[in-house]
């Protein structure tokens, strides 16, 4: 099946190395602002196509899925533009800017009955079952607290700091944090409430995320632009504690006891990148016929941007 690339930056490299390193997948074409650009990316990946125009990717009836890799203060209107020419289409997280511009978005796609899925790399990864697995098993007993967080040093870069390039920690950083709790822990909590540090140019530089459930549950995650955390997740458990190495791509997920001793280590089968296991099933929705992904569906899509609307709306 043939996947065309709607931009040429870094993400868009780290797919283009990813479908070159499966089978049955054909890195079909790519698109860039400037045909230049798209020549270059095109020659250096094995693209058969190049386009000076994101509106020629889109008019192209070869393309049977079209994956966005553009900055997500742009995915709406690049969205837009695919779902009405009919194209199937992959989208980056933070999957918009806000709720409401995900709720036109899907309903566009339905109304137009193409595929839609968010490609929020974690949900569709062999590491979400096998941690959940874990904890299913009562290998440390009756788990509790959750604590995980995700920071980068990237507070110079302008589509972090920038409000009008949907800039801040939550949508670049903080998507990720929510959809581990959520994945590991439900939905099911109370609030959630939040501390945060704004930027001087009105973004969130920092929070941390409290979700309280019902049952006694407790999970924190915690989001910076600041500097680089050690981005593990640990669920916290009456015999021991799980530790997962990097919420953002699991590699191994140890479990020790309650003198720290460790008792048994997972290892996650090895992969191209970690993007295959999104495009994977993709595809295999396309040729199901099915409309998105079962692995984040579009109303656990719509869920989480309502809930990142309903915290950047408390700090203001």
């Amino acid at each position: 099946m043939n996947i065309g690339i709607l931009g040429a930056g870094n993400i868009a490299e780290v797919m283009a190395n990813t479908i070159n390193g499966m089978e049955d997948v054909n890195l079909y074409a790519v698109a860039s602002r400037t045909y230049e650009k798209a020549a270059v990316f095109a020659q250096k990946h094995g693209a058969a196509r190049a386009y000076g125009s994101y509106e020629e990717l889109a008019e192209d009836d070869s393309v049977d899925l079209i994956y966005i890799a553009t900055p997500h203060s742009h995915h709406f209107q690049h969205m837009k533009l695919c779902i009405e020419h009919g194209r199937n289409v992959l989208c980056e997280k933070a999957f918009t800017e806000n709720s409401s511009q995900a709720e036109e978005i899907i309903a566009m796609a339905k109304e137009k009955k193409v595929y839609l899925a968010e490609a929020i790399w974690t949900r569709y990864m062999p590491s979400r079952h096998m941690i959940n697995e874990l904890i299913e098993s009562d290998i440390i007993g009756k788990i509790k607290t959750l604590n995980c967080n995700l920071s980068y040093s990237i507070a110079d870069k302008e589509r972090i700091i920038r409000p009008e390039l949907a800039g801040g920690a939550l949508l670049d950083l903080g998507v990720y944090g929510i959809n581990f709790v959520i994945m590991h822990f439900g939905k099911d909590f109370i609030g959630p409430e939040a501390s945060v540090v704004m930027t001087e140019t009105g973004v969130d530089g920092q929070e941390t995320i409290i979700f309280k459930y019902p049952d006694g549950k407790l999970a924190v995650s915690t989001h910076s632009i600041y500097g680089r955390s050690d981005r593990r997740g640990i669920f916290y458990g009456e015999k021991g504690y799980i530790e997962v190495d990097n919420i953002n791509n699991p590699h191994t997920i140890k479990v020790y006891d309650c003198g720290d001793a460790l008792i048994k280590q997972l290892n996650v089968p090895a992969q191209i990148t970690g993007y295959e296991y999104e495009i994977r099933e993709s595809l295999d929705m396309i040729r199901r016929g099915k409309k998105e992904s079962e692995s984040m569906p579009l109303s656990e899509t719509l869920y989480v941007m309502e809930l990142m609307d309903k915290l950047r709306k408390s700090w203001l």
